[in-house]
């Protein structure tokens, strides 16, 4: 049994790929950023402190789990860190200043092994390139999506694609919030192998 370590729809519909029994749980950490702290190093951190704080969690129940925990960091032209949201006008805001510009995403999966064994932590970077945006493409798609959960409001899975010019990255799963090739490859190691204990559809 797995038990992901975030309240994320969208890392719960990527996990969900797998077919892997898992469970959930929120953990509430401090995700402020130390002075600084490079932001691929942020989103290792809160990975791993997300994980352990499941782990050391009375009420998640999680002995004998293997824990994942996972976390995003967006900057623009890899300067400025950008966070969710939240509301309308601060969409807007992130997406004029994305205009023409690359917007870097570094998420970052942490496994804890079921057997209380060391984190192992991944990082994976992809790099999106948008096109330039007028005022009225821009409150179109917020319209339309509302992505104001989304880093950078820039939900690639749904209308945000239209506003992105190339992506590049080595994990298209990334860019949403869990890198499933890295992750596969880290419960493998840990001994948990996906196609083993996939389950059938239906």
């Amino acid at each position: 049994m797995i038990l992901l370590a975030s309240s994320s729809p969208y890392r719960r519909e990527l996990l969900a790929r797998l077919r892997l029994p898992f469970r959930t749980y929120s953990p509430d950490i401090d995700e402020t950023p130390a002075q600084e702290e490079p932001p691929a190093a942020l989103a290792a951190r809160l990975a791993r402190e997300k994980a352990l704080a499941a782990r050391h969690a009375p009420a998640a129940d999680a002995a004998g789990l293997t824990i994942i925990g996972s976390d995003q960091v967006a900057t623009l032209d890899g300067r400025e860190c950008i966070g969710k949201p939240g509301e309308h006008e601060r969409a807007v805001a992130q997406l004029r200043a994305a205009s023409g510009r690359v917007m870097t995403f570094h998420t970052a999966v942490c496994v804890l092994p079921a057997q209380a064994g060391e984190p192992i932590v991944e990082v994976v970077d992809t790099r999106v390139r948008f096109r330039p945006l007028d005022d009225r493409l821009i409150e179109q798609y917020l319209r339309l999506e509302r992505p104001y959960d989304c880093a950078g409001a820039a939900k690639s899975e749904g209308l945000g694609i239209r506003l992105i010019a190339a992506i590049e990255g080595s994990d298209p799963t990334a860019l949403i919030g869990l890198p499933l090739i890295a992750l596969c490859g880290m419960l493998a190691a840990t001994g948990v192998e996906p196609l083993d204990l996939a389950g059938p559809t239906g």
